[in-house]
C-alpha cells in the first residue's frame, strides 16, 4: 500500500469528502490565498555553518517562556543520540519550543547541527486551516497563538508543512496547541530578536528585517563561492518563512524537506477547510476517547500491581 504522508492528504485525500461539508469557505481563508505576509516584517537568517551544536538556544527559549526543565539537561549531549517517534530525529514538544539536532554526513570530519522550531510562514497554513481564528500572523512577523479559541480540531497539525505544532494530549479536555512564538509577547513586539538568538554565542542567528536578511544572505553566498549552497531555504518554499536557512550540504542532507514547493499550502487546504465541520465533530471525541482509555488501562494497571 502506498504509504500517504500529511501533503499528500491535503493535495488529494479529502476531494472525495469535501462534498459531505454544508459550509463554504471563510472569508479569512479565501483571502489568505492573496495574502503573502508584511513586507516589512521581520525574521531569523540561521546559517548552519557556525553552529557547534551547544544548546545555549535551548535553555534561553526554556527560561523566557517559563518551560519545565528538560528530560536531560542542556550540557547533556547525549540528546543527539536520542531518536523520537518512528526513529526520526527529535521533534518539537509542548516541553520544548525550540531543539538543535545533529546530523552525521557521510565523508565530513564534523556533523552539523540544524536548530529547529516554527518557520513563522509569511502564509501559514496553521492560520488557514483554523476555523476558530486561533492563529494570527502578526505585522513584525510572527505567527502566534490564542489558546481561549481553540477546540481542539487539530488540523493545524495536519495542516503544517513543517510539522510542529504539538499538542497537551495529557488534557484532552483543555486543548492547547504549543508552539514557538517568536518571543512576540515579550521581545519581538517590542523590536527585539528572540531569546535564542541574542543568547547564541556563535551568532549562528541574524535578526532583522526579512528583505534585509534575504539580500545579506545572497550577498555572502557571493562572497563566498563554494562555501555555500547558492539557495537560502525559506526564502519562498511554501510562499516564504520568516525563519530562513544556509548551509554547506544539501538541505535534504539535514533533515528539510526539499519538496515543498514555492506555492503557498493555502492551494491545498482550501478544499481541506470544507469537512472541519465533520472533523470538530470526530477529532476531539476520538482523541478524549483515546485519552480515557488511557488512565482506564493505567489505572488497572496500578490495581493489578497494589494486588501483587
Amino acid at each position: 500500500m502506498k504509504k500517504i504522508n500529511r501533503r499528500s492528504f491535503l493535495k488529494g485525500g479529502v476531494a472525495g469528502t469535501a462534498a459531505v461539508a454544508t459550509t463554504g469557505l471563510s472569508s479569512k481563508a479565501s483571502a489568505a490565498g492573496d495574502f503573502g505576509g508584511y513586507p516589512d516584517s521581520m525574521g531569523v537568517l540561521v546559517d548552519l555553518t557556525k553552529c557547534v551544536g551547544c544548546r545555549t538556544c535551548e535553555a534561553a527559549c526554556n527560561k523566557e517562556q517559563g518551560l519545565p526543565a528538560p528530560d536531560l539537561p542542556f550540557d547533556d549531549f547525549s540528546v543527539f543520540d536520542m531518536k523520537g517517534h518512528g526513529g526520526q530525529k527529535r521533534r518539537t514538544s509542548e516541553k520544548e519550543y525550540t531543539l538543535v539536532n545533529r546530523y552525521d554526513i557521510p565523508g565530513r570530519d564534523k556533523p552539523i547541527f540544524r536548530k529547529f522550531q516554527c518557520n513563522h510562514c509569511q502564509e501559514p497554513a496553521c492560520l488557514t486551516s483554523c476555523f476558530v481564528n486561533a492563529y494570527t500572523k502578526t505585522k513584525e512577523g510572527a505567527v502566534i497563538y490564542d489558546e481561549s479559541v481553540c477546540v481542539g480540531c487539530r488540523t493545524c497539525m495536519v495542516a503544517c508543512p513543517f510539522y510542529v505544532p504539538t499538542y497537551t494530549y495529557s488534557s484532552a479536555i483543555n486543548p492547547v496547541v504549543k508552539k514557538c512564538i517568536m518571543c512576540y509577547d515579550t521581545r519581538l513586539k517590542f523590536g527585539r530578536p528572540p531569546a535564542c538568538v541574542e543568547a547564541c554565542p556563535q551568532e549562528v542567528m541574524t535578526f532583522g528585517k526579512r528583505k534585509d536578511l534575504i539580500n545579506l544572505g545572497r550577498e555572502k553566498i557571493k562572497r563566498n563561492p563554494g562555501k555555500y549552497i547558492d539557495h537560502i531555504y525559506g526564502e519562498k518554499e511554501v510562499g516564504g518563512t520568516s525563519w530562513m536557512y544556509m548551509s554547506d550540504v544539501s538541505f535534504d542532507q539535514v533533515g528539510f524537506d526539499t519538496h515543498l514547493g514555492n506555492q503557498p499550502i493555502i492551494s491545498y487546504v482550501k478544499d481541506f477547510l470544507a469537512m472541519v465541520p465533520m472533523v470538530l465533530t470526530i477529532w476531539p471525541a476520538l482523541f478524549t476517547g483515546f485519552h480515557l482509555l488511557s488512565n482506564r488501562k493505567k489505572a488497572n494497571e496500578e490495581k493489578e500491581n497494589s494486588k501483587s
